[in-house]
């Protein structure tokens, strides 16, 4: 008989302390029902990081988006202000829009119905003889949207508390690194994994020494670095590593100075929060670059890397030039990580696995995959379990 992957006591052993726990089962990351219970519990409510404001910095801008089954627009109304919906025409649910670009309005492509920037049903061709039909009753299906210093995240809950109180004390840790910042280049990648694969991969530096071996590990090795795990509140989790230079840049290359409104140990390090529960930030000491993962799947993500800087970085004469050190270095350093989370993911569909430990560089990763199984499993489910064998 099947086993039920929801029953609490599956989970027992990833319940213990990090230094005791189990690794969460192969079915976490392969199953569609599993799948679908994070996208229902975990997506469709918390806070979602989609990317930059300045994305689309003009009225009529716009760019779509799948996420967790939803497809999305993100566009900046007439007004100037940000505004995200369902991309599914209100007619028969048709896609209105691929891509990005700039518009007055969203026509459907089936039968022509036409949309303002702020989701209003404008017309609707030969409706008139439809009984009582309203076209104020049929505007686009709004998506909670909200903003903090250009970071932009959307929320499928109307319930949802605010950004900023999911947020918590992120805002503080990163307030020197967000003054006018500048995303000057996303770059997107279509992986053959579980989104939980990669996100666990970025919070943790056991893979340094062996999958970045020839690249961090010269310069910002676990040992060197020693990636400290730093206490927060909010919907987040948080390492520091101080190593010299930047982290963003391989060793011997060249870059910019220190952003002027650090202060602290943000001088002289990297900060790297990850967003539960799918969104990496690094922030060390001459840019903050993310990593935004759009789960689809079991088995498919989609990752978008941003490079960002201090406008006045950006302004620099010499900044084309400069910049290459930085994408040199994230190129190779994610194609590495890339791949390697492919393998883990062609080895978890295994008919046949076992489950193993975590290693003392692992925390988050711990932290990360019971963030997951409180919001799986459901209130409560921690302590029916208690400390059942798996």
């Amino acid at each position: 008989m099947k086993p039920d992957i929801f029953d609490p006591s599956h989970y027992g052993s990833t319940r213990l302390a990090d230094s005791e726990a189990e690794t969460l089962p192969a079915w976490a990351y392969t199953s569609p029902e599993f799948y679908e219970r994070e996208a229902e519990r975990i997506f469709m409510r918390v806070w979602n990081f989609i990317g930059r404001a300045e994305h689309i910095p003009n009225p009529g801008d716009y760019f779509t988006l799948e996420f967790a089954g939803v497809p999305v627009i993100v566009v900046r109304d007439d007004a100037g202000r940000l505004r995200a919906f369902v991309n599914s025409c209100r007619h028969r649910g048709t896609i209105l829009v691929e891509g990005e670009g700039s518009c007055r309005a969203f026509k459907c492509p089936y039968h022509s119905w036409a949309y303002a920037l702020d989701g209003e049903l404008l017309s609707a061709p030969e409706m008139q003889k439809t009984s009582n039909f309203d076209c104020a009753q049929y505007p686009l299906v709004a998506i909670r949207l909200e903003t903090w210093a250009g970071f932009v995240f959307i929320n499928f809950d109307a319930k949802a508390e605010p950004l900023l109180a999911y947020l918590g004390d992120f805002t503080e840790n990163l307030a020197g690194h967000a003054a006018d910042l500048v995303c000057v280049r996303r770059k997107v990648y279509e992986l053959k994994c579980n989104w939980k694969l990669f996100a666990e991969n970025a919070k943790e530096a056991y893979h340094i020494a062996t999958v970045h071996r020839r690249t961090i590990n010269q310069y910002a090795s676990a040992e060197v670095a020693r990636y400290e795990y730093v206490e927060v509140r909010g919907q987040y989790a948080m390492n520091y590593a101080e190593h010299p230079g930047s982290m963003a840049l391989l060793k011997g290359d060249s870059g910019f100075p220190t952003i002027r409104t650090l202060e602290g140990r943000a001088r002289h390090g990297t900060l790297s929060p990850f967003i539960f529960p799918s969104t990496y930030i690094a922030a060390t000491i001459d840019t903050l670059w993310y990593l935004e993962l759009h789960p689809h799947g079991p088995d498919r993500t989609t990752l978008v890397h941003g490079a960002c800087f201090p406008r006045a970085v950006v302004e620099r004469p010499d900044f084309e030039v400069v910049v290459k050190n930085y994408y040199k270095r994230w190129d190779i350093t994610i194609e590495e990580d890339n791949a390697i989370c492919e393998m883990q993911q062609r080895g978890l569909a295994s008919r046949i696995n076992g489950r193993g430990r975590f290693c003392h560089r692992e925390r988050v990763v711990h932290q990360i995959d019971n963030w997951v199984l409180d919001r799986v499993l459901g209130p409560g489910a921690k302590a029916r379990q208690g400390g059942a064998e798996c």
